[in-house]
């Protein structure tokens, strides 16, 4: 069944624009039905006009604030026709330049004809007084972008293909746009444009193009490595990539090794032999590689020779610091002073902070200028805090922005542009990725020092690779293990039974102390789970254990079932965020953001404006919830660029002027309504998300989801993840399945092989 037979049709003219973003078409007109009825239509409508006749296909739905509205998922659409017509669309300066006066002579003179000679003949508008030959073409170039996008809206309307995809491939390709997407409609799955791969092929497929053409092949096999590079694989076997390409199409093995040969000649992908392998890599992922490869093998061969005394400097900072350090400590210390890159690493409490600490006032004892940085902004802000220096995230420190190839994010800092550092101390880094461990290294000037600090039995990065775990497997780069827990440490239930399950040893669920700071609480019922968690946060813990529900962090392995992040976030919201008269909420799909809940950024976006406030205070709000009191000051600082995984409240809804406005940390971001599929709800988070933070509080629930993420390492991590109270929601064998369950999910990376070649 075709996806518009769930909607339904109104045809009418447009009658005025009320709003219209450039950027990404989103609009709202007022519309005249055929039957005369006036309504308000939304959606993606570029370059709508008074006068224009439009088929809109879509649901009626109820705003908050301007009633009953039709929210427009396709569109055909036909220019006017008629000088009347014409006139009120010219006169609604729908085009940079042409106003009503201008509008008025320019139907005077070409009647009907206005718009063949606006896009075809520009120059017979020079009769027209006060229209220069400059501004004739200026005229034309604006009508022929909007005739353009038109018919690519057109065209991929035929197919029920999104509007904001035409908008899309008219900015990447311009007045080509159309041409190309005949000749090869798998465009439109480039990373650049953003639709799928099974909307590219439904496009390609009933376009008439046959089911093992060299485009649609060439096609399966770009989405087949781009699928698994979001699976973290930095390369495919070709056996595997020719035997998965050619069940998602059906067709056999020789086409796509005929596309492999065509995509490997223009360069798109890289076909090499690496670990005995043949492997097949997206460019972009085997130039990171490399060079990564490369960088680090060249650091791990120098040596410095200190001038200074290390060891008298030494013990001066552990007498200002007021604390001893352990042998391993002290070989930390002169190691990061006689090599240019090294590793850090070892469980929780096992002293890396303090010795992270210790280092770099030992680089500031030797005159090096450090940065600090890590992944995400909550692990930067907790380093910050632990640390007492500057931290900012890897995507700040390289000046992030906006992919142009839509292939790989931009960094001003780089090879010609280096960071003014001499060392860098890089958190979490079994976080980072291939690409950002490349970028990091491509700005960092050549003598630069790398220490690389973490926790290698933790989670592995999100995106492509094995970096933490493949350097320090290499046996190439010093690495040191601190493996002593230490006093404050060894107290803790918390970090005993975090050790004790990354050993594979099942922790005693059932020594529930009350002055302890881990707990087990077995429920077998699912809804009574969710149920307790949502007690936990609303009064259980502030009231008992003076834990505010904002220091209270929900995690669960899945984002599906009752004990995934869409049932948590609803539940969690409807008792710690309950709808009142005095909050204001905006409705996006299924979802319902309110004043004062948690969200979080689900993707990087670089365009973004944010502001710091002055001064950020909290109050209780009538819920007894803690709310931000922004003071903005005279002068506020300006930027631009929020991260995915970073988690913020929101503060404002302006129902009028269609924004929200999120708190991060110290950063205020608005978003336009258009832009709401950037966040979700952060009240409960999977444990992938919450790798690099640290909360007061954690809730683990561990009754459901598949083997893949019911595992020791999801577990672990998520232990690690609280710092002062830890409780798991659950029932004892599937606790002891993931402890159980160390069963590693292997990842296709070559960056060991080519760090040991």
């Amino acid at each position: 069944m075709d996806e518009k037979d769930n909607y339904i049709e109104i045809s009418g003219t447009v009658k005025s624009l009320i709003y219209q973003n450039e950027e990404n078409g989103y609009t709202v007109i007022r519309f005249e039905t055929e039957n005369g009825e006036d309504i308000s239509v939304v959606g993606c409508l570029p370059y709508a006009c008074p006068g224009e006749h439009i088929t809109v296909t879509g649901q009626y739905e109820r705003h908050s604030v301007h009633g009953k509205q039709f929210k427009a998922e396709w569109a055909e659409r036909t220019l006017p026709s008629g000088a009347e017509a014409i006139y009120e669309y010219l006169a609604s300066r729908a085009l940079k330049g042409v106003g009503p006066a201008t509008a008025t002579m320019i139907v005077s003179e070409f009647g009907a004809d206005a718009f063949k000679v606006i896009e075809n003949e520009p120059e017979k508008l020079t009769k027209i007084r006060g229209i220069t030959r400059k501004k004739a073409l200026e005229i034309s170039e604006a009508f022929r972008k909007q005739a353009g996008i038109r018919r690519l809206l057109e065209f991929l309307g035929n197919y029920s293909v999104r509007p904001a995809i035409a908008i899309r491939l008219y900015r990447v390709y311009g007045s080509s746009a159309l041409e190309l997407l005949k000749e090869n409609p798998y465009i439109i799955a480039g990373e650049n444009i953003g639709a799928s791969f099974a909307e590219a092929d439904s496009l390609a497929l009933n376009m008439g193009f046959d089911g093992d053409s060299p485009e649609r092949v060439a096609a399966a096999v770009i989405y087949e490595l781009r699928h698994n590079s979001r699976n973290g694989h930095a390369f495919i076997p070709v056996d595997k990539l020719i035997a998965a390409t050619s069940q998602l199409i059906e067709t056999n093995a020789e086409s796509v090794e005929e596309a492999l040969d065509v995509l490997s000649d223009s360069g798109e992908l890289m076909r090499t032999c690496i670990a005995d392998r043949d492997a097949c890599y997206l460019s972009p992922l085997y130039e990171a590689e490399t060079y990564t490869a490369a960088r680090i093998k060249k650091m791990a061969a120098v040596n410095f020779r200190p001038k200074q005394d290390i060891e008298k400097l030494i013990a001066e900072i552990e007498a200002e610091q007021s604390v001893h350090y352990a042998e391993l400590q002290r070989h930390s210390l002169r190691t990061a002073t006689q090599r240019q890159i090294m590793v850090l690493t070892g469980g929780p409490g096992t002293g890396k902070t303090t010795t992270v600490r210790a280092i770099v006032s030992l680089y500031e004892k030797i005159g090096l200028k450090t940065f600090l940085t890590a992944p995400t902004g909550r692990a930067a802000k907790r380093m910050c805090e632990l640390t007492g220096r500057e931290t900012s995230t890897v995507h700040r420190l390289l000046e992030a922005g906006p992919p142009v190839s839509g292939e790989e994010t931009v960094f001003r800092r780089n090879e010609d542009e280096p960071l003014e550092c001499d060392a860098v101390i890089l958190d979490e880094s079994s976080m980072v990725d291939i690409f950002l461990m490349s970028a990091l290294l491509r700005a960092m000037p050549e003598d630069c020092r790398l220490i690389m600090v973490g926790d290698a039995d933790q989670l592995p990065s999100i995106g492509p690779g094995n970096v933490f775990l493949d350097v320090i497997r290499s046996g190439i780069v010093e690495t040191i293990r601190l493996t002593e827990i230490f006093r404050q440490g060894s107290l803790s239930r918390i970090v005993a039974n975090a050790h004790m399950i990354n050993r594979g040893d099942y922790p005693d669920l059932k020594a529930n102390s009350s002055d302890g700071d881990f707990f087990f609480l077995r429920r077998k019922d699912i809804a009574q789970a969710v149920e307790t968690a949502a007690e936990l946060c609303k009064s259980r813990l502030p009231l008992k254990m003076g834990i505010p529900s904002s220091d209270i962090q929900v995690l669960t392995p899945t984002r599906k079932g009752e004990t995934g992040t869409k049932n948590l976030n609803a539940v969690l919201q409807k008792v710690l965020n309950p709808p009142l008269s005095t909050k204001k909420e905006r409705r996006y799909g299924e979802i319902i953001f309110r004043v004062g809940d948690r969200v979080m950024q689900i993707r990087n976006n670089y365009d973004i404006i944010w502001t710091k406030p002055e001064k950020i205070d909290f109050s209780d709000d009538a819920e007894g919830s803690s709310v931000p009191v922004i003071t903005m000051g005279s002068k506020p600082v300006h930027g631009t660029g929020v991260f995915n995984g970073d988690v913020g409240i929101i503060t404002e809804i302006d129902n009028e002027g269609e924004t929200i406005t999120v708190l991060f940390d110290d950063r205020l971001a608005v978003y336009g309504f258009d832009m709401l599929s950037e966040l979700e709800h952060a009240f409960a988070m999977t444990v992938h998300k919450s790798q690099g933070s640290e909360y007061r509080a954690v809730i683990l629930m561990a009754l459901e989801g598949s083997p893949q993420l019911m595992c020791r390492s999801v577990l672990y991590t998520a232990v690690t993840r609280a710092r002062e109270l830890l409780i798991i929601i659950g029932n004892e064998p599937i606790v002891y399945g993931m402890i159980d369950n160390h069963k590693v999910t292997r990842r296709y990376s070559g960056l060991r092989a080519r760090l040991t070649e």
